[in-house]
């Protein structure tokens, strides 16, 4: 089975986790999900969910808008970078966005 690339946010955590001196069993029990699920989320093999980033926020006092943008910068790239115009696609989608 090949790796999904989560890597940046995943690797993120667990290097904020590491840095706390934080037990994978405790943060994922402050996430309310499965050591193992937590775990495969710092490998790069499942993605993070919108929903844990005011958690970790929290944990690891982290400016939520920063940890949203890695985040959703993240998702964004892995859910559409094999696509033929997803710049020019973004670049609408902010037009868009900004109206």
């Amino acid at each position: 089975m090949s790796k999904i690339e989560y890597n940046n946010i995943g690797s993120y955590i667990r290097e904020q986790r590491e840095k706390f001196k934080l037990p994978l069993r405790k943060l994922a029990a402050e996430l309310d999900i499965d050591t193992s699920t937590l775990s495969k989320i710092e490998k790069g093999e499942r993605q993070a969910n919108l929903d844990m980033i005011p958690v970790l926020a929290k944990v690891f006092k982290i400016d939520f808008k920063e940890l949203q943008i890695r985040f959703l910068s993240d998702k964004l790239v892995h859910d559409y970078r094999k696509e033929e115009f997803v710049v020019e696609s973004f670049k609408e989608a902010i037009k868009k966005l900004d109206k």
